[in-house]
Formats: structure tokens, sequence, C-alpha cells
């Protein structure tokens, strides 16, 4: 951060997330609210979510709890908001309609904008002739009606929308906090409308509204909004407004380059929650996807809210690198103390269990079988996979296929035999003595009675107990299963084997 980037960067800065409630927030999109709140929060300001609803049409029930929901899920809270409230409200767009209108009627009587009475078809008629005659395409001087004649015309219900009347010549310059000043020729912009015929602002007039009443700074946005720059800035210059600085990051892509979609990664931010990943390891991938300190790759969570700044985003296009994704959600995994690891465990078998499993599951029996599996995941939807059997009680038996290979193969009757007595002389430990120590000593002393290599008789005790080839460690699982029922399932496969 250098002293000559503008102080509004930097002091008590306020950042705001705009969602539009049409569906469910997606990396690309959560990531500019993760990084508006970081910066707010690293200098002291303030993040406020607000809701982008003028399109009714598209807007979904439910969408702006989800978008809540996500946000709450990585840990980002805000202090403005349409469900924590402020005093900038409202925080929903369809629920500042007097506030556009009241705003639009300055710039009417100030002839800034006009009202536009064309109908849909003179306007294809208009965009067909451009086409035809090879002229940038917008609408321009459409109609041209007198102030007075118009607002007579509106007030007798003559449907109409108001566009902005955009100068003909000169340049509008905008500046970018990533990229410097960009530079426009007036006459490629078209009159833009600013309020449609159902009366609701479009997202080009409602924003700048609403980023000056609400105070806000610094926008954050993806690279596709470029080429809206320059009417927001006529619209904030319109209005005698001060524009706020703009940063237009670059797009997170897909392996290859091309469009991020749903099949690289593009899922929605609960998708992530709901295939296991941690919320820390989502929140430091999507900083690295276009941000970086030094070589540093892992950051916790104060790490990033004190190191983050907006000035620092490169502009190379991040590509959606899905398996650092999962690397860094195994190594913050891992990185767990015990206690919160566990926690988290049980939340996720709770989800994962069979139906017909009580619920709350066993707190202390989750405590247990934390240590065994915390180091063997990459997600926490793996762990289900891996513990299922210390819950069902009726562990179904294996197919004779899965005993029967490598030494064990055409010896049915012989790993039968093994695990039967591998039953008995598990039965005859006595409870005092039931641990993993006693449990390992027994089952290698049976190996070696019979001739085999541990790893030979384990294999298949570890099939019978579990109905798993891979599983936590066997000793340690046996323990926790209890003697009842792992020698119940050594005496069931055995029976299967010898059927």
């Amino acid at each position: 951060m250098t002293d000559d980037q503008p102080r509004s960067l930097t002091n008590r800065p306020r950042l705001r997330y705009a969602p539009s409630p049409t569906g469910d927030p997606h990396v690309g999109n959560i990531r500019q609210a993760v990084w508006s709140w970081l910066h707010a929060k690293r200098y002291g300001g303030d993040f406020i979510v607000r809701l982008e609803d003028t399109d009714q049409a598209r807007a979904q029930p439910g969408a702006d709890r989800r978008i809540f929901d996500s946000l709450r899920w990585l840990g980002v809270e805000w202090d403005e908001g349409p469900d924590v409230g402020g005093p900038h409200g409202p925080y929903v767009q369809s629920q500042r309609l007097d506030v556009y209108h009241e705003e639009i009627n300055k710039l009417l009587v100030q002839n800034k904008v006009r009202r536009c009475f064309c109908s849909p078809e003179r306007l294809d008629t208009i965009r067909e002739e451009q086409r035809q005659n090879k002229v940038p395409p917008g609408i321009r001087d459409c109609c041209d009606v007198d102030p007075t004649e118009a607002e007579e015309r509106a007030a007798s219900g003559e449907a109409n929308v108001v566009r902005f009347r955009t100068p003909r010549t000169g340049t509008t310059v905008a500046n970018d906090l990533l990229r410097g000043d960009i530079s426009f020729e007036n006459h490629t912009l078209d009159d833009f409308v600013l309020i449609k015929s159902d009366g609701y602002p479009t997202y080009h007039f409602a924003h700048v509204v609403d980023d000056h009443a609400m105070e806000i700074t610094l926008v954050t946005r993806g690279e596709e909004w470029i080429s809206s720059l320059p009417r927001h800035a006529l619209l904030f210059d319109a209005f005698g407004y001060e524009r706020p600085i703009y940063a237009h990051a670059s797009v997170i892509k897909a392996p290859g380059g091309g469009k991020l979609s749903k099949r690289h990664g593009a899922k929605s931010v609960l998708e992530y929650s709901d295939d296991g990943y941690l919320p820390d390891s989502l929140l430091n991938f999507l900083c690295l996807t276009g941000w970086g300190h030094e070589d540093q790759t892992i950051f916790s969570r104060d790490e990033l809210l004190s190191l983050f700044d907006m000035a620092n985003i490169t502009l190379a296009s991040a590509t959606f690198d899905h398996d650092k994704l999962e690397w860094l959600n195994g190594t913050y995994i891992r990185s767990l103390d015990s206690a919160t690891f566990a926690k988290a465990l049980k939340a996720r078998l709770e989800l994962d269990l069979p139906p017909d499993v009580a619920r709350p599951v066993d707190e202390s029996l989750v405590e247990d079988i934390a240590p065994l599996i915390q180091e063997r995941i990459t997600l926490m939807t793996d762990a289900i996979h891996l513990v299922d059997f210390f819950w069902v009680t009726d562990v179904p038996v294996p197919p004779v296929e899965d005993f029967l290979v490598k030494k064990w193969r055409d010896r049915g009757p012989e790993a039968a035999t093994a695990l039967s007595t591998a039953a008995t002389k598990l039965e005859a430990i006595s409870d005092s003595e039931w641990n993993r120590e006693r449990i390992e000593t027994v089952l290698r002393e049976h190996a070696e009675s019979i001739g085999l290599k541990a790893g030979e008789l384990l294999s298949i005790v570890r099939t019978a107990v579990t109905g798993k080839k891979v599983s936590p460690p066997l000793f340690e699982s046996v323990e926790i299963i209890g003697k009842g029922l792992s020698v119940e399932r050594l005496q069931s496969a055995a029976l299967s084997l010898n059927a």
C-alpha cells in the first residue's frame, strides 16, 4: 500500500455485496463478497449486504436466505443489510422505489434524462436500420418529446421508460483501482434506460443511487462490468455525486482458459458445504484466485483479515484449480485441533449416516474415532465411507470374492477357519484387557500359529469386521466396536465362506 492511494481506500472504507436473488451464489460471485469483506474489516470499515431485486421476473423465492446462509457459512458477517438493519436502509431495492422516483425526478427537472415513448416495434426498426447501415448499436435520439408534453403523457398513463441523455461528443474517463484511467468515447454510448416501463429502476440507475445513499467508497466487481463503467460515471456526475473507487477483477476461468462451468467447479457455496469442504479452506482458496502474499499459500482467517488489500489484486485471470482446493481442504482438516475436528465430524456424520441411526450420535464415540481418520480424509464427506460400520449394527457380510484374494484365492474353508478361530481368541480376552494392544497381540499370535504372515490374516479380519478393504486402523477399530460385535461379525463371515 502506497501513501498516495486515495484515503477512502483505507480510511474506514465502506464496501458492499449486492447480489440479485435469482439463485444461489457461486464461487465467482461470492469471491467479490469475500474480498470486499476482508478489505473493509482490515481497515476498520463497514461491509454492507444489499439485495438488487429489481428484475422481479427472475427473482427466486428463498434465494435471499440462501445468500445469507452462504455468507455466514463462510464466516462472513455484515454490518448493515436486509436482515440486520442499519442507518441506510431499506437494503432491498424493491423496497426503495420511492427513493428512485425521487432521484429520477431531480434529473428530469434538470433535463439530464428524457422520457421515451417508443414502442418495441419502433426500437426493433431502429436496431435493424443500425445493423444494415453498420452503425454502432444502441438507442440514441429515438424520440425527443418536449419535457412538458412528456410529463403530461406519462401522467395520463402512457407507457414509457426514462433514458439518460448521454453526451454525443467528448470522452468519459473513469478510474479503476487496478487498471488506472479508462477512456470511453461518448459517441459509442447509448441513451441507456434508467427507469423501466413498470416503474422499476434498471441496475445502472439503482446501483448509483444506492451506492451514494449508502456511502459506498469502494466497489469491487468482475471485469465484465467495465463496459458499464462510463454509464455509471456519467450518472454520478449528472447527480453531482462523488464517484466511488472501482476495482474490476479478472474472472475465474476453467482449466484450459475457457468459461468456468459447473463441471469445472462453478458450484454454489452451499454445495461446497454439502460436498464436505471446510469454510476456511474455501475462503482461503477464493482469496488465492486473484490475490496473494509473497509465496504463502495457506492463511488463517486472522492472517487474511490483516493482510488482504484490494489494491494488490492481480489482473491475470485465475484458473479454478480443483485439485488445489481439495489439497487445501485436506490440509485444513489435518490442521484442526482434535476437539474442533471431532465437532465437525459429528455434524457431518449426523447428515450422512443412515436415517435409522439415532441422533444425536454418541459424542464420545465420535471423539474416539476422530483421531483414526483425521489424517486420512480430504473432504469431510470421505468420513462416512470409512466409519459407518461403527454405527451400523448389521454390517452386510462382504461378497466371498472380497475375502478370497491373493493368499486366500480358492481357499474359502481355510479362511473361514482362520476367522472362526480369531473370533474365539478375541472372545477369550477379558473385559479388563480389551484394548488395542491386547487385540493386536492376540491376532498376530494367531497368524503365527497357523503359519500366516500377520497381514494375510488381518486383511480378512478387516473385511469381516468393518465390511471394507480399507478402513481406519484395525486394532483400534476392533477395540471401539467392542468384543461382542467384533466376534459376531467374524463368525458371520466365517459362515458365509463355508456356505
